[in-house]
């Protein structure tokens, strides 16, 4: 990828970096890194919130297949619990970032913070809907746990995960009472765990 790059472009490599799935009960947080080419533009990019399901599938594949370089990764429901969710979300980000096959200038980080990385990075609030490659990192870390919690649901039926997503909707807290946790809830979570301290 980074063969044949042109040098003009090097002092344009920003990537844009962000999360999802900071406030849901269950699941990994998904992050996602993205260098764009100028020189390919993608029109339409926005906060991933802010956009249709079927948008954000299209953008999916073209951000994809546009990007200089991408990285989606991720902090495990295990690591969520044992370091706590800023903390396993700045390790995500983290992870995205060095995961990119290109090496950025700076990193934009959606928020107030950004994590511990080898290049120089400022935080940007609102960044998704600011920094098309954030919005761009946002896409592909939404579409990318959404499907997961597709195959969360198949996997844990009952729970209504492929319409809430993990997030403390009141279907998912009563299906939380009446079921109990799954391996995939994140029991450092108030709700999760006030169910298994009873």
């Amino acid at each position: 990828m980074q063969l044949g790059l042109d040098f003009t472009l090097v002092e344009e490599l920003v990537a844009g970096v962000d999360e999802v799935g900071r406030g849901p009960l269950c699941g990994a947080v998904v992050t996602a890194a993205v260098i764009l080419d100028p020189a390919r533009p993608i029109l339409g990019l926005n906060d991933s919130k802010k956009l249709t399901e079927l948008r954000r599938e299209a953008l999916f594949d073209e951000i994809r297949e546009k990007a200089l370089a991408w990285c989606i990764a991720r902090a495990e429901v295990e690591e969520i619990d044992r370091l706590n969710i800023l903390h396993a979300t700045m390790l995500a980000m983290q992870r995205a970032v060095e995961g990119l096959s290109v090496t950025p200038r700076l990193a934009l980080i959606d928020g107030n913070r950004c994590p511990k990385l080898a290049v120089p990075s400022a935080p940007v609030v609102k960044g998704d809907s600011r920094v098309p490659a954030i919005a761009a990192a946002s896409i592909l870390a939404k579409v990318s746990r959404d499907r997961e919690m597709l195959k969360i649901d198949r996997l844990y039926p009952g729970y209504g995960i492929a319409g809430h997503k993990g997030y403390p909707t009141p279907v998912h807290l009563e299906a939380l009472k009446r079921l109990g946790p799954t391996p995939i809830h994140r029991r450092s979570f108030g709700p999760v765990r006030a169910l298994l301290e009873v």
